[in-house]
């Protein structure tokens, strides 16, 4: 068989040396059926290595619902081809005596090219199947949850949650869209096994409210995993739910201190200067009652900085100073070492936490809040309105009376079970 074929160099030998193991001869021409063979052989490897990428991203994508790193997807690829070429060296060497220059720059060549080949195969594979499985397993992805669906989940590395058709309306926040509650309803979450109800539910509610910008979420979640209740609320936005009771905002033409800052505590004052460029007294300086118009200067509010752009300044004060602002003229404002007030610093904490503030009125009804002890309640009592005279912060054995207008503080959830237990007792006294 040896002395029917001619020994070759150069690229023929890349075409026949892991097949028929013969040594290389100087001085031969190159065949270029040869050459043809081993490109075709190339190929071969080629859509070897990139099929068993391809299978292995489909694998990695149905089991971890993730996309497969792109390393481990190559290299499975090229083992697969190395894997090919030493079996057939082997089996050649063993079986039928033949032998390969394995030194040679030829093989050198032949190798390497082939290795090179096969990892940008496997690495296009590679997208390819994990762009089909994610389409695939997207659209099989199961929309409700039976007994037997939710044993094989469990089974696997993730849980479905399906939220309930009907989505309700957290008391204290602002609606959601309509369309936001039609994208909820109904819709099926996957989450990694083996959490705690209690872990579930803190990622079920950052997930809503990361990807659907939901500013309050109030769910119930069995054992299992079933959403027996979901609420939805938006958080308010703007400058109006941050100003305190009897405060209103407004823009002013006035120029703050260099260091001041939104949150200080500032006096405005009415210098004398008008648009028509008869200036007053300069801002900021903290020298009330001074400046070039000292004797016409004259103080016409406390106020809070809430911004300030150029030479327009935004001030929270009170209802009945805004009538006496002039917008025609440019104040001063004197920045004062005091804080905002208790009212302004509450609101701002409500606004950035998950609970709310909300009133109601004490009743001697069944499931009614008088009678009660304010430490026996399940939400924070701020306040006791009682015949005209405001209780701030009762103690907790301060029992609540007839007719008293309660502050709470709670999440909405505390106040929902709070309700339902109410309405439990109230039905206990009727039946």
């Amino acid at each position: 068989m040896s002395a029917a074929i001619p020994t070759l160099e150069g690229l023929a030998l890349i075409g026949l040396e892991f097949e028929s193991g013969f040594v290389p001869l100087q001085g031969q021409g190159v065949s270029t059926d040869l050459v043809v063979d081993a490109l075709i052989r190339i190929l071969g490897f080629t859509l070897l290595a990139g099929a068993t990428a391809a299978s292995v991203a489909v694998v990695y994508r149905w089991y971890s619902a993730d996309e497969i790193p792109d390393g481990v997807a190559v290299l499975a690829g090229v083992t697969v081809v190395a894997a090919w070429l030493n079996t057939r060296h082997a089996l050649g060497d063993a079986i039928l005596g033949e032998e390969v220059a394995l030194f040679a720059p030829e093989t050198a060549v032949y190798t390497v090219v082939t290795f090179a080949v096969s990892a940008i195969a496997a690495d296009g594979g590679r997208r390819v199947g994990d762009y089909v499985a994610r389409d695939v397993f997207a659209v099989t992805a199961p929309r409700t949850i039976d007994e037997m669906t939710q044993l094989v989940r469990s089974a696997g590395r993730v849980i479905t949650v399906e939220l309930p058709e009907t989505i309700e309306d957290v008391d204290g926040y602002d609606p959601v869209t309509e369309e936001t509650k039609a994208d909820l309803a109904g819709t099926t979450l996957l989450f990694p096994r083996r959490l705690t109800v209690d872990d579930l539910r803190e990622r079920l509610v950052a997930r809503l409210e990361r990807d659907y910008g939901v500013g309050h979420v109030d769910v119930e979640l069995t054992v299992d995993g079933t959403v027996e209740y979901l609420a939805v609320g938006s958080r308010p936005a703007g400058l109006g739910p941050t100003l305190a009771p009897g405060q209103v905002a407004i823009a002013i033409r006035a120029d703050p201190a260099a260091d001041a800052s939104s949150g200080d505590a500032v006096e405005v004052w009415r210098g004398g200067s008008a648009p028509d460029g008869s200036v007053g007294s300069s801002g900021g300086n903290g020298d009330r009652g001074k400046g070039t118009n000292a004797g016409s200067s004259s103080r016409v509010a406390a106020a809070e900085l809430r911004a300030a752009t150029g030479d327009v300044a935004t001030v929270s004060m009170a209802a009945d100073d805004a009538s006496d602002v002039d917008p025609g003229i440019e104040y001063r404002l004197v920045t004062l070492p005091g804080t905002p007030d208790a009212g302004r610093e509450l609101v701002s904490l409500l606004r950035a936490a998950n609970e709310t503030v909300t009133t109601t009125t004490a009743s001697s009804d069944p499931g009614g809040l008088a009678g009660q002890t304010v430490g026996s309640l399940p939400v924070a009592v701020l306040a006791l309105e009682r015949e005209g005279r405001a209780i701030g912060l009762p103690d907790d054995a301060e029992t609540i009376t007839e007719g008293d207008v309660v502050y709470l503080l709670g999440r909405p959830e505390a106040f929902r079970r709070m309700n339902e237990a109410e309405a439990d007792v109230e039905v206990e006294v009727e039946s």
